[in-house]
């Protein structure tokens, strides 16, 4: 996302016509919606990585210190902040569903995305840049703006922002940031400032596209001002209530992006209301409570004064009641490469269950091409990963694990098999078995083979996995890997 084309790009009407939303009854929503970025802001201590806009944000708003996503990849989340409900539960859990005609996946009937309930009740809508979800939609129902016809379904929002709406309407709106894929421009911090992980070979290398990622905190920090600064301008921003998020974490490194560990899943996020800082604060500025990112739904459905409906499994984050005992998180198939993690987090533990124990936690992925990634798999190849850290590379994975957060926040030492901790142990296990069974959890289900064909003709021998076994490439589908084939006006 480009925040100066952004700042730029001219709306629909002048944003003088738009400061008459200041005396809307109702508020504007905006999600700053942040790619794999982790919180390594100052506000969450990293006092030398110093990033002042998110600093006030949080300052004069919450900010949540122990959030954590649905699921350590993209579209899972976003699937499920879209519509409230998690990923696994609509059936939109594998990464890049629903991206050709041979295969849709449908939102369960009575089922409305967040955006399309906002316009219903007279809101301008709209999502610059990335949408990414897995199901089947088409963009013109769930957001405002033109879209090109052969827009590659997950990548581009149409170019207009609060100045589109029409005098006095209020906004539900989502600005999209590259965050931790940023590479803007910007003073480099010293390698051997940041703290690496004990997960991670201590080479040069390594540190550098670690320390590489508190640089893209301090540039979104920077983007995130110019938001600010903009809507202040256009006179929005006393009646906007700004959240201000992240996906999932870190993208280049392991036990990230695309793993149930709390670096894949713990993510920054505050929210903000100049106009009405109380409506935020009653449950104290600082939340130090457990929060499921999925709650940012029914919460902006809440702030807004709008019914939040019953099938929601997103919760209204400053109700006075909130609380929750535990987090699920899920990882599925990611593009070529099939999996089944789920995790537990409660309070003090982290469980996770690893479904598929025949292949590699490290699997092979999209992302092997990249320089760290390689020289990481080089380090174990060569035997200078100590257990630790070998353990993702190994050629089968353990079913299941369980760490004291409290005593091992970088979940290192394996409680499973520790006799003292096994009412833990089985406390989670049972929550998580509940919980599968509940929701009717639908990776338990094998994944129809007409999306296994897609995928197979997307990314040909890299399709591994046994069960690609006996499936043939789609011939049905109407779009590439590369998304170059067009589509049909406004399905995307």
């Amino acid at each position: 996302m480009n925040v100066k084309t952004l700042l730029t790009a001219g709306g629909m009407i002048s944003s003088a016509l738009c400061t008459s939303a200041e005396t809307a009854q109702k508020p504007n929503i905006l999600w700053i919606y942040v790619e794999d970025q982790s919180p390594l802001f100052s506000c969450y201590g990293v006092d030398y990585n110093q990033t002042p806009t998110i600093d006030k944000l949080a300052k004069d708003g919450v900010i949540f210190k122990r959030a954590f996503m649905p699921s350590p990849v993209c579209s899972p989340t976003r699937s499920s902040l879209i519509t409230g409900r998690m990923n696994t539960t609509i059936g939109a859990h594998n990464h890049r569903s629903a991206r050709s005609s041979a295969h849709e996946i449908h939102l369960p009937e009575g089922t409305k995305t967040i955006p399309e309930m906002f316009k219903d009740a007279g809101y301008l809508t709209f999502n610059y840049g990335k949408d990414d979800y897995n199901f089947t939609y088409n963009r013109t129902d769930l957001f405002d703006g033109k879209f090109k016809p052969n827009m590659k379904q997950g990548h581009k929002g149409a170019k207009i922002d609060w100045t589109a709406c029409k005098p006095g309407q209020p906004f539900f709106g989502q600005i999209q940031l590259w965050g931790g894929k940023n590479k803007g421009k910007i003073t480099s911090m010293d390698p051997a400032k940041a703290e690496l992980p004990p997960y991670y070979v201590d080479v040069p290398e390594i540190r550098k596209e670690w320390a590489h990622h508190y640089d893209t905190a301090r540039i979104t920090d920077r983007e995130v001002k110019e938001i600010i600064d903009k809507m202040r301008k256009d006179g929005v921003l006393q009646n906007t209530i700004v959240f201000f998020f992240s996906d999932h974490g870190y993208n280049y490194g392991l036990r990230h992006k695309q793993f149930c560990y709390d670096g894949g899943l713990h993510v920054p996020f505050t929210v903000t209301w100049y106009g009405n800082p109380k409506a935020i604060t009653t449950l104290g500025k600082v939340r130090n409570d457990l929060v499921n990112g999925l709650d940012i739904s029914a919460s902006s459905l809440a702030l807004a004064g709008l019914k939040v409906p019953d099938y929601l499994e997103s919760k209204n984050l400053f109700d006075k009641a909130y609380k929750r005992d535990f987090v699920i998180g899920t990882r599925d198939r990611c593009d070529f490469t099939i999996d089944r993690i789920r995790t537990v987090r409660t309070d003090k533990f982290r469980y996770i269950k690893n479904f598929m124990t025949d292949r590699p936690l490290m699997q092979p992925q999209y992302r092997d091409k990249q320089p760290n990634i390689k020289l990481q798999r080089k380090l174990f190849e060569e035997g200078k990963m100590n257990k630790v850290q070998a353990e993702l590379y190994n050629p089968v994975r353990i079913p299941e694990e369980l760490y004291d957060i409290e005593n091992d926040p970088h979940q290192i030492n394996n409680l499973v098999n520790d006799p003292e901790y096994k009412a833990q142990l089985e406390k989670h296990r049972q929550i998580l078995d509940k919980w599968i069974k509940e929701t009717d959890d639908k990776g338990q289900y094998p994944e129809p083979k007409a999306e296994l064909a897609l995928m197979k003709k997307w990314w040909g021998k890299q399709c591994v996995n046994p069960e690609y076994d006996g499936i043939e490439s789609s011939s049905g589908a109407n779009e590439s890997k590369k998304g170059k084939k067009k589509k049909k006006k406004g399905k995307k």
